[in-house]
């Protein structure tokens, strides 16, 4: 059945390019994640408030290290992307991507977390200027989405300090630990100043 409208980025957008290392203006490295990475990732996903709002939690080197290689293929499949967030040291201080990737719609929704040491550094708001930047201006995307639990009062200062208007409330929108959560939705276009 013929589609009326073109689909906003062609088939092959991402996986026609090798994911791209991003550098913020103040130091930050946003790098596709590494193998090496996987005790990092162990860590961050001991903390509470990582598990409470990614509803995850990885008990093994193993899992942590399933959890970094699954991102190529996402990659490759144009359904997801995740960077590390790392210092200058190369130490992964959080994780920025891509979810519910949408070529034909142009459109994405962000995630993102910091490890405990981070968050006083605004690792996650420097790392979403930097990846919205790339995905509107190298990629084409029309609209960026961050959707949090209403509760989590900094993933919502994150979406408002990078210029995340909220849009509205979504009820009981995702099952976290201590039951349903309503959502926020914020949303970026790109012509958004």
């Amino acid at each position: 059945m013929p589609l009326l409208v073109d689909p906003a980025l062609p088939e092959g957008t991402l996986r026609a390019a090798t994911q791209p290392r991003l550098r913020t203006n103040d130091g930050l490295v946003l790098r596709p994640w590494q193998r090496n990475d996987a005790g990092a990732v162990l860590t961050a996903f001991a903390c509470p408030e990582i598990q409470r709002w990614h509803v995850r939690r990885l008990d093994t080197l193993e899992e942590a290290a399933e959890w970094v290689g699954q991102w190529a293929g996402r990659w490759e499949a144009e359904t997801a992307a995740s960077w590390a967030v790392v210092d200058g040291d190369d130490q992964p201080l959080g994780q920025i991507g891509l979810r519910n990737i949408s070529l034909a719609e142009g459109s994405a929704s962000l995630s993102y977390w910091a490890t405990p040491a981070a968050r006083a550094r605004s690792v996650a708001a420097r790392s979403v200027d930097e990846l919205s930047a790339w995905a509107f201006e190298s990629i084409g995307f029309n609209r960026l989405n961050i959707q949090h639990s209403t509760v989590n009062t900094a993933s919502c200062r994150v979406a408002e300090r990078t210029g995340y208007s909220i849009e509205g409330t979504l009820r009981q929108a995702i099952k976290h630990a201590d039951g349903w959560h309503d959502w926020h939705l914020h949303g970026r276009l790109r012509t958004d100043r």
